[in-house]
């Protein structure tokens, strides 16, 4: 029978009281003999237990383990799958897949016993005050959806190290833009300014453009603008080192883990716009700093109250126009209207837009480009010089941008097949210009039953096939009869 240490003291304290080996054995529920054991050696059980140190059954592993343990010295980074899988096709038959989980732990205590040093890591004191950690995290995996569209995301997370304190920005790209709009939300937050601010090595935080490698020439000149007019010290991480960036690294699961359980409570996932999502957010973020507040106060203490006024959410530049019609700004390229051929323009570039402004008057706007796309051209701006020029149409640069949709793609491939590739320019240009001066989508229907016809979208063809304008019914109005008596009544009795 397994005898417990409650017992044994039981048994000890009995012994103790009566002094009878029985009486106490008796009272502690065990055989005499074992009572006396316990009592001659004065250990509890746990005390005598012995590490077991042999195997209670053979070792699978143990005919071929010289040749495992060969592999591993010579590439530790083996995971142990991976040499489970060599080692049964080295030896087939000798292992089924039921021992891999046999094997991993074979692997793992050899490294334990044999294996190179691993790094160590050092755990950080946390001043008040201090640090602050900016990283982007992508809200994807949540399936946010805005008015049943899909909603993809980032979020700018800033977190305070010492408070775990934290807020974030939905942005749409890891830009210095959006750095700057996620800082400065975190800042009017907070109302005082942390004494650094530690980012990765992101291209709009540490990137020099121009370098040669990431991070070579250090921080970017509009990233240290920011900084210092903030009066922070900008700081970075190493290379290849998220571990130093860890507070706002595991909050960026946290956050994320936090907002998914709050949409669980909500029901939907769907929201009816992006500013109903944003508050949303907010909600989720200003419950979890009401837990924190007892260490915000000692940040909040310390830190510098902020008093300079915001900078503006935007990048401000001139540019000239060029001759094809287009501005470049960010490396990127956009049309304009043709009017402002030869103008210098005030471009605004906003992390989510970019305005274009003529003499102070706004001229256009329009989405800001990100990740690898490079140019949008606007058809609308360019389609009367090509209609004018088509021979231009063939060996334009941003030709692909001159399909609006999958229909006009495969209505030019049936007039390149059915006509001359002049003649088939001409007639797509002709349709082009058809979308913009009426409506796109009314040219597509066109296109659309054109190709269930099986005819060849020339465009005698879709003039053909083009709708007719419905005759409008203009409405009998009855005659306004304005009857004075009522007035005069009104005036009478005003009067009285």
């Amino acid at each position: 029978m397994h005898v417990t240490d409650q017992q044994v003291r039981k048994l000890l304290m009995e012994h103790q009281k009566s002094g009878g080996v029985g009486t106490a054995a008796m009272m502690a529920g065990m055989h005499r003999n074992t009572a006396g054991r316990y009592i001659r050696d004065g250990e509890l059980p746990s005390e005598t237990v012995v590490d077991r140190n042999w195997r209670t059954k053979t070792d699978p592993f143990a005919e071929h383990w010289a040749e495992v343990t060969a592999m591993l010295t010579e590439a530790p980074e083996l995971e142990g799958k991976a040499l489970f899988e060599w080692l049964s096709d080295r030896h087939p038959g000798s292992y089924q897949e039921g021992q891999v989980r046999t094997f991993q732990r074979h692997v793992r205590q050899w490294r334990a016993l044999y294996g190179p040093e691993k790094e160590v890591y050092f755990q950080q004191t946390h001043l008040p005050g201090i640090r602050m950690q900016t990283d982007f995290t992508c809200m994807n995996s949540l399936g946010i959806t805005i008015g049943g569209v899909p909603f993809d995301h980032k979020a700018c997370h800033d977190v305070l190290t010492y408070s775990n304190w934290e807020w974030a920005t939905i942005c749409h790209s890891e830009s210095l833009l959006a750095i700057r709009k996620g800082l400065q939300a975190a800042l009017v937050r907070l109302g005082h300014i942390p004494l650094e601010h530690w980012t990765d090595h992101s291209t709009a935080a540490t990137h020099e453009l121009g370098g040669d490698e990431r991070g070579i020439r250090g921080f970017n000149s509009g990233y240290l603008k920011l900084t210092d007019y903030f009066g922070m010290t900008p700081r970075t991480i190493n290379l290849d080192s998220p571990n130093e960036n860890g507070d706002v690294e595991s909050a960026n699961g946290a956050f994320k883990r936090r907002v998914k359980q709050h949409l669980l409570l909500r029901g939907s996932r769907d929201f009816e716009c992006e500013d109903v999502y944003r508050g949303f957010l907010e909600y989720v973020l200003n419950r979890a700093n009401d837990r924190r507040r007892k260490r915000l106060a000692e940040e909040l203490a310390v830190m510098r109250i902020l008093e300079v006024p915001l900078l503006p959410g935007y990048v401000e530049e001139d540019v000239t126009v060029s001759r094809w019609s287009t501005i470049q700004t960010d490396r990127r390229a956009y049309s304009v209207p043709s009017r402002l051929i030869g103008e210098t323009v005030r471009v605004r570039r906003h992390e989510e837009q970019v305005e274009v402004f003529l003499s102070g008057i706004k001229q256009l706007e329009m989405p800001r480009l990100t990740g690898d796309k490079k140019h949008a051209i606007k058809y609308r701006d360019i389609i009367e010089w090509l209609v004018r020029k088509p021979g231009a149409f063939a060996q334009y640069r941003f030709r692909a941008d001159l399909f609006p949709s999958l229909v006009f793609r495969r209505a030019f491939d049936r007039l390149c097949k059915d006509c001359a590739p002049r003649t088939a320019d001409m007639e797509y240009l002709r349709i082009l210009r058809q979308a913009a001066q009426t409506m796109e989508s009314d040219v597509e229907r066109v296109l659309v039953d054109l190709e269930e016809r099986n005819i060849c979208p020339r465009w005698a063809a879709v003039q053909e096939f083009w709708p007719q304008p419905q005759p409008v019914a203009v409405p009998e109005l009855m005659p306004l009869i304005v009857e004075l008596g009522a007035y005069d009544a009104l005036l009478q009795e005003a009067q009285s």
